[in-house]
C-alpha cells in the first residue's frame, strides 16, 4: 500500500460531508459493487453520499442492500466527488461531463489515465473492489456485512468465478476476510455469474447466431434488432462474453455490441497466456487489462468490426 495516498485520501474523507461516487456506463459487477461497497461504507461514517450510474443497476445487482440507492442522475450538491473502476474519466457519461476533476480515483485498470486529484492506481489488484477491501480498514472504516457483500460482488465478477489469470492467494484471503463478516459467497457467486433473465438468454441467441472466427479470434454480434426481439432492456452484451470466452482453440475472444446513434461497444478477452489486449483497446480510445478490456467505437456495426477485426490481428500478429 502506498501511505501517503492513504493518508491523503484518509484526510480527504474526514472533511467530506457531502459526497458523489459515481463508475462507468453500463456498469458490471465491479463498477456496481465498489461504488455501493464504498457508498455505504461512507453513510456508516457518517457522510451524505450520492451514489450515480448513468446506466443505473443491472438487474443481476439489484439484490444488494443498498442498490436502490443508487441514481442515474446528479441530485443535490456535494463538496467531493469520487469515482471508481473507471480507467476513463469520459467513461462516466453524461451526468458528469460538466462536473470537473473528481477528488479520488480508485481503480485498478492499467490503462487508468490518472484524472483525479488524488490517484489510488492498483493494476495489480483484480477488481476495484479489493483495493478498497484492503484499504478502507486504513482509512478507518469497518467492513460490514452489506458493504462486504458489494465488495465481494465486484471481485467474484472481475475474475469469472476466480478464473482469471490474476486471480492470486491474496486474492483468496480477501474473499475469505470479506466472508468472515458473514457475506454469502456462494449465493454473490450464482446470483451475479450464473443466473440470468430469460430476455437475456434470448438476447445470446441472437449473438451466438453469428458466432464466427478467424485467424485465432472467435467473436459473436449482437445488434439492436437482437436485443428489441429478445426484450432486453440493458444496452450491455448480459455476459454473452463470459460464453464466447470459454470456446477452446482461440487466442482471443470478442464481441461487438451494436448501440444507438451509430456506436459499437468491443469487448475483449486474452484466451492464452501471454497476449495483452490492453494496448489494443487502447488505441480504440479504451482501456482494460492484459486479460480483459473494452472500448466504445463511432461509425456502423460493419465498418467497426472490420476496422476492428484487422487492428486485433495485425496487433497480435495472427
Amino acid at each position: 500500500m502506498n501511505e501517503s495516498i492513504d493518508n491523503a485520501i484518509k484526510a480527504r474523507l474526514v472533511e467530506a460531508k457531502e459526497i458523489l461516487i459515481a463508475s462507468h456506463v453500463r456498469p458490471d459487477g465491479d463498477a456496481v459493487g465498489a461504488l455501493l461497497g464504498l457508498g455505504l461504507a461512507l453513510q456508516q461514517s457518517a457522510k451524505k453520499v450520492q451514489m450515480v450510474l448513468a446506466d443505473g443497476v443491472p438487474s443481476s445487482f439489484k439484490h444488494l442492500e443498498g442498490a436502490e440507492q443508487i441514481k442515474t442522475s446528479i441530485e443535490g450538491t456535494f463538496d467531493t466527488f469520487i469515482t471508481v473502476d473507471c480507467a476513463d474519466f469520459k467513461r462516466t457519461g453524461k451526468p458528469f461531463e460538466s462536473i470537473g476533476q473528481p477528488d479520488i480515483n480508485i481503480d485498478h485498470h492499467i490503462t487508468n489515465e490518472k484524472f483525479g486529484k488524488i490517484n489510488l492506481i492498483e493494476g495489480e489488484e483484480v477488481a476495484t473492489a479489493a483495493i478498497l477491501t484492503n484499504h478502507l480498514p486504513a482509512w478507518g472504516i469497518q467492513i460490514t456485512k452489506p458493504i462486504a457483500a458489494a465488495l465481494l460482488t465486484g471481485i467474484i465478477t472481475d475474475t469469472l468465478g476466480f478464473r482469471t489469470s490474476n486471480v492470486t492467494s491474496e486474492s483468496m484471503r480477501q474473499t475469505a476476510t470479506l466472508m468472515e463478516t458473514g457475506a454469502d459467497m456462494p449465493e454473490l457467486y450464482m446470483r451475479g455469474l450464473v443466473r440470468r433473465s430469460y430476455e437475456s438468454a434470448r438476447y445470446w441467441g441472437g449473438g451466438l447466431s453469428r458466432l464466427n472466427q478467424k485467424k485465432g479470434i472467435v467473436w459473436a454480434t449482437l445488434t439492436l434488432e437482437d436485443r428489441k426481439a429478445a426484450g432486453y432492456s440493458g444496452n450491455d452484451d448480459a455476459d454473452l462474453i463470459n460464453i464466447v470466452s470459454a470456446i477452446d482453440g482461440f487466442k482471443v475472444g470478442m464481441i461487438f455490441v451494436e448501440q444507438p446513434d451509430q456506436r459499437v461497444k468491443i469487448s475483449w478477452r486474452a484466451l492464452e497466456p501471454g497476449i495483452d489486449v490492453s494496448p489494443i483497446a487502447k488505441f480504440f480510445g479504451g482501456g482494460g487489462h492484459a486479460a480483459a478490456a473494452g472500448a466504445d467505437v463511432d461509425g456502423t456495426l460493419e465498418e467497426v468490426q472490420r476496422n476492428v477485426l484487422q487492428k486485433t490481428q495485425e496487433a497480435l500478429r495472427l
